[in-house]
């Protein structure tokens, strides 16, 4: 750049002599000369000013550039492999014993080099090409799959040193910062495409491993159910039936077809009661675990406790023609979404979440026909199968919902969370009736007044917006959205130590709040008994679960996140 800035310098000057040796006479003094001459020079004096000035911004990217590099070489030549953790390329890090900032410092050389290494090709400089071939080789060998600088050998502080050496040899012989900048755009997007990449599989497999029942779980439900098929009828029957409509006891609602998980909601719940003896759970399951579930607590019943459970196919008022969810899901159009494998998508693996089959299930759905359920009860608490219970929730029952419907936490955060993150707005439908930043909550624990469902009509409001929902233009498939809907305007919040959630997505959760939260919520796909499982979080569940059990013996359960 400065030469040819020298270059526009000179010709500037010899256009400004020949304009001296026309007015000296020295040269023909023509009108047509004397413009081109005048017109030539302005240009050329505009060009040199931009030149200038490119030349300027040019040379402090180049000063800093260099300048960061040269710290960077310094910094190097200081490594002793009694200090690794302390040196790093590009940032200046915190002296930390801990510090991962070799293993990135050799991580930055390689991409160094694989930049030089292109370079050094195209400027035909073969021999410092192999040269660096083989620095990089030896980093990579000796950087390998190491994370922190532990993981490193020994010998890795002299590969750095070396690494060194060929790097400056490389920047005298062929830094140019234009092309540096080119190559490293390109391998910035590369690497940025890589890993959009990666994430979409992540998320695809991640989505797949919380579909799936793990052997032991399996394994469980199958001996269950078979030792159940085996009982005479008359041992089939669980103690207290009359207890099952007394609306002066505590009334629970779970409905799972996980024989484990639904185990750990009853046991902490009774581990963790004043007075269990009031407390009632109805159990609803499909009719492949039906067997399973019953013969688990027929097996460990929970002490004074009151259990029963159900099969939902058994309802039969719960059909197509009465519930618009089951008629959609009959439909061509939903068997499509489902089932086509090939089908093209807007986005990809995201929308593989609301493919889960639980959305398939009337279990998921059932959760909008409690009055229906029990229709002598007045209020009763709704629970999911991913929960764990760790105080008294006999409270619950004396919170005044203030002629509310549900009791609920709110999950709304400054700017998530709320309504426009489940709905679609753009519809007319919903920008009308809603407000797109009215607080979303969660279901997971919900105290339910069913007296003042009734009388509202809350089951006739779910069926109307399901109803609008069948090309699912007003939101995705799933139970959350249309509750939103229907008990707008009617939930009450509660307090947010009743119910704590993101142990099965957030690894930031505060301790201090799981401990002192009466129920704490694995939703998310990393479920307590999966090998996705978060392990700082499977102790609060794993303590209900008696490992030493012979079902569980048997079917090589572990105190671990891996059934295989």
């Amino acid at each position: 750049m400065i030469l040819t800035c020298s270059k526009s310098n000179q010709k500037a000057t010899d256009l400004k002599q020949e304009m001296s040796q026309v007015k000296e006479g020295k040269l023909p003094n023509d009108d047509h000369s004397h413009d081109m001459l005048t017109t030539t020079l302005r240009r050329q004096l505009r060009d040199n000013r931009r030149e200038k000035h490119v030349a300027g911004l040019v040379q402090k990217d180049d000063e800093a550039t260099v300048k960061l590099e040269n710290a960077a070489i310094e910094r190097s030549k200081a490594v002793d492999s009694a200090v690794l953790g302390k040196y790093n390329m590009w940032r200046k890090e915190i002296d930390n014993e801990n510090s991962d900032s070799t293993v990135r410092l050799m991580s930055d050389q390689i991409i160094l080099a694989k930049v030089y290494i292109i370079i050094a090709s195209m400027k035909n400089k073969l021999d410092l090409r192999k040269e660096l071939q083989i620095r990089l080789k030896e980093s990579q060998h000796a950087l390998g799959e190491s994370t922190t600088d532990a993981d490193l050998p020994h010998s890795a502080s002299d590969k750095i040193k070396a690494m060194e050496k060929v790097l400056a040899k490389a920047r005298e012989q062929l830094y140019d910062c234009k092309l540096m900048l080119g190559k490293l755009r390109a391998m910035l997007q590369a690497s940025v495409e890589q890993v959009m990449s990666l994430k979409k599989d992540s998320m695809f497999l991640s989505q797949l491993a919380a579909k799936t029942v793990p052997n032991a779980i399996h394994c469980l439900s199958m001996r269950l159910t078979i030792e159940y098929y085996l009982l005479p009828a008359e041992k089939r029957k669980f103690p207290r039936s009359e207890n099952l409509e007394n609306p002066k006891l505590y009334h629970y609602a779970l409905f799972s077809d996980n024989v484990l998980a639904a185990s750990v909601v009853v046991n902490s719940t009774i581990m963790n009661a004043k007075d269990p003896s009031k407390h009632v759970f109805h159990l609803v399951t499909d009719k492949l675990n039906f067997g399973a579930m019953n013969m688990w607590f027929l097996l460990n019943p929970p002490g004074k406790a009151t259990i029963n459970v159900e099969n939902v196919d058994e309802f039969k008022w719960l059909n197509s023609s009465y519930c618009p969810v089951l008629r959609q899901l009959e439909t061509a159009a939903m068997k499509e979404y489902y089932f086509k494998a090939d089908q093209p998508t807007n986005s990809g693996s995201s929308n593989l979440k609301y493919r889960n089959p639980k959305y398939l299930s009337m279990l998921n759905h059932l959760r909008f026909y409690l009055p229906q359920v029990y229709p002598k009860l007045d209020k009763i608490l709704f629970l999911d199968d991913d929960i764990v219970v760790q105080k008294d929730l006999t409270r619950l029952w004396s919170v005044d919902l203030h002629g509310k419907v549900n009791g609920a936490v709110e999950t709304c955060g400054e700017s998530f969370h709320r309504f426009d993150k489940y709905l679609n707005f753009s519809n007319p439908h919903i920008s009308q009736n809603f407000d797109p930043n009215a607080c979303g909550w969660a279901y997971g624990m919900n105290m339910f007044d069913l007296k003042v469902w009734r009388k509202k009509d809350i089951t006739g409001i779910y069926h109307k917006w399901q109803n609008m929902n069948e090309d699912r233009a007003l939101w995705k498939l799933g139970t959350l959205p249309p509750g939103l809907i229907t008990f707008y305007g009617l939930t009450h919040p509660l307090q947010k130590s009743w119910h704590v959630l993101g142990l099965g997505y957030n690894p930031n959760v505060d301790k201090k709040e799981i401990e002192s939260a009466a129920v704490i919520h694995y939703n998310g796909n990393m479920k307590p008994w999966l090998e996705l499982a978060m392990t700082k979080y499977r102790s609060y569940w794993t303590k209900y679960i008696k490992y030493d059990h012979p079902y569980l013996h048997s079917c090589k359960f572990r105190n671990e996140p891996d059934y295989n």
